[in-house]
């Protein structure tokens, strides 16, 4: 018999195909979603001041609402706990929790994924409680545009264009201001030969973002209409050692820096293999493509994406290929904010993953996340065996950044110092220049909290201008919040403001910008909005919300509901209590004094 709970749309609970009938009120509805997606289980009394804050006895209206909730699914044995549990004699399939965890042939499953969580259900004296479910319904909306384009993105790897613009015009038509859809949408369109439609789309979006948005779409957008994930040349290569030729020099020049040379050696050993008819090589060459793209072509996340997607297609593609392209995936989704996706394509890559270098990448990946969601425990335990696994200096180099960063967040400043200095002393030893910015932007903010401003100063201009001259968003970002908030500390309110506004409009100004840089920014542009006043306040707590929310970041979501307490929202301090239990950081308790 199939049990479903669907809570995306009008809710309803589903047995044996007949829907149960429905209870009274919409405080059931609200109590299963609360219970189903939150990730730890919660007291009684915390679930009554929840949803039930107004009545004279809340655990009495709790209980009566749990009785209507075990006759809703039919199970009279879930949640009779204190903390309350889903015990389930028979566990259901959950709408909400599929489309986070699951492929594309779960997405076709669940109907329109276009739709809110519990529709349009409000819960008029439970602010809270609002709060949380306006988060949750972010995260949803965010679940099923990361699912739709990963669909988008498969047809198109396998050839079915129009499939793929089919899908490409729902993401559009449910986000039209991400860039990246857009760019998927008229490439999608130019594969398909239909290049005036694919014109038209474009000239639509830059129309749109011209006149909504008061910018110009990246290159991205331009590139979709030409770019394609392998450029033919004059004649194939002869044989299977000229084309692994191709793709070592490809890398190798990728490395030095030469990336027009290198890509155009990638590209090459794509047509050469598929040529040839050699599946496996035909996936390394598109592996590699695709690491390059993302890695060193910014702005090209997406046409990386579309060649890893064909690599994963390649039917003889060899398990360290597909570990590969498995991780590059979760990378991308890691880097966009869209976290469900991460382990996903973590989950597949640890079945085929046997190298040291192979673990060492995922679970430096996993880690990262992790450490985005301020999961970090687990996040230090993923890194701390990134690093035994890893060999490679840069490897080495990113996972102690990470590792440090986890320590700075947490306000451990001895372990962040001694842990970022060592991954600098890695990148520098490696000669991996175009890596450092980063982590002496976060070594700069220990200097700062420290006290020690002509240190801070010294790194943090060190790093911009080598970011600039690299080029990098993330880093011209980071160092840029850094800059801000040293210009805030020596009382320059209107100078550290600019300089904000500044570090967002470079961390956000390609479309595969690292999210979580661009909240980080938002956090620090929101709390010096509050303490001078500053009418933009509201709106820069209510962006980092909506970004925070969207992706999950668990700890920028409490700052945010802090921000909101401090703008004279009571009930932000309410939620941002309620959702600081489920973060292990002892820096956010004193956020709410």
């Amino acid at each position: 018999m199939t049990f479903e709970i669907h809570l995306l749309g009008p809710p309803r609970v589903v047995r044996g195909g007949t829907a149960m009938p429905a209870p009274r009120g919409r405080k059931v509805w609200g109590l299963l979603a609360y219970l189903l997606l939150r990730e730890a289980p919660a007291t009684r009394a915390h679930v009554a001041g929840l949803l039930f804050p107004t009545a004279d006895d809340p655990l009495a209206a709790l209980r009566w609402a749990l009785s209507m909730l075990r006759r809703l699914v039919g199970d009279p044995g879930v949640f009779r706990d204190d903390p309350l549990t889903c015990a389930w004699a028979e566990p259901p399939v959950v709408d909400v929790l599929a489309l986070r965890s699951g492929g594309p042939a779960q997405a076709r499953a669940l109907g329109d994924l276009g739709q809110d969580l519990l529709a349009s259900m409000d819960f008029p004296g439970c602010p809270s409680f609002e709060i949380w479910l306006d988060a949750q319904r972010r995260h949803a909306r965010g679940a099923a545009e990361s699912l739709l384009r990963e669909a988008a993105l498969a047809r198109l790897a396998r050839g079915d264009a129009d499939g793929s613009a089919d899908l490409a015009a729902r993401l559009v038509a449910l986000n039209p201001y991400e860039e990246n859809f857009q760019a998927l949408l008229v490439r999608s369109l130019a594969v398909g030969g239909r290049g005036v439609e694919a014109a038209r789309q474009a000239a639509a979006c830059r129309e749109l973002f011209r006149t909504e948005l008061g910018v110009e779409p990246g290159p991205a957008l331009d590139a979709a209409m030409t770019a394609t994930t392998s450029t033919p040349t004059a004649g194939a290569v002869t044989g299977r050692p000229a084309v692994r030729a191709l793709i070592e020099a490809g890398e190798a020049a990728i490395g030095a820096g030469v990336l027009q040379a290198g890509l155009h050696c990638l590209r090459r050993a794509v047509t050469d293999a598929s040529a040839l008819g050699d599946g496996a090589l035909t996936a390394r060459s598109l592996a590699a493509l695709g690491s390059a793209l993302v890695h060193a072509a910014r702005g090209s996340d997406e046409e990386g994406a579309t060649a890893l997607h064909r690599a994963l297609a390649c039917e003889e593609a060899e398990p360290a290929t597909l570990a590969k392209v498995l991780c590059e995936l979760a990378y991308i989704e890691f880097l966009h904010g869209r976290y469900d996706r991460v382990e996903v394509w973590l989950a597949q890559a640890d079945v085929v993953t046997t190298e040291p270098a192979q673990r060492a990448a995922a679970l430096s990946v996993r880690g990262s996340t992790l450490s985005d969601l301020a999961r970090y425990a687990a996040a230090q335990h993923a890194l701390g065996q990134a690093l035994d696994f890893a060999r490679d200096e840069r490897r080495r180099s990113y996972v102690l950044s990470m590792i440090g960063r986890a320590h700075l967040l947490r306000g451990e400043l001895a372990a962040a110092a001694e842990t970022l200095d060592e991954s600098m002393a890695r990148a520098t030893a490696a000669g991996w220049t175009a890596f450092i910015p980063w982590p002496e932007a976060l070594r700069a903010e220990i200097d700062l909290r420290c006290g020690d401003l002509p240190a801070a100063r010294t790194r943090l201009e060190h790093a911009f201008a080598l970011g600039c001259q690299i080029g990098d968003p993330c880093w011209e970002g980071l160092s840029g919040r850094g800059l801000g908030l040293l210009l805030a500390a020596q009382g320059d309110a209107g100078g550290a403001v600019e300089s904000l506004l500044d570090a967002r409009r470079r961390a956000s100004r390609l479309p595969d910008g690292y999210v979580w840089v661009q909240a980080y920014i938002l956090d620090a542009l929101a709390g010096i909005g509050i303490a001078r006043h500053l009418p933009q306040a509201g709106t820069w707590v209510a962006q980092l919300a909506a970004i925070a929310q969207r992706s999950g970041m668990a700890e920028l979501t409490v700052r945010a509901a802090a921000h909101r307490w401090r703008l004279g929202d009571q009930a932000g301090r309410d939620a941002a209590l309620a959702l600081c239990a489920s973060v292990d950081n002892p820096i956010l308790a004193g956020l709410l004094t």
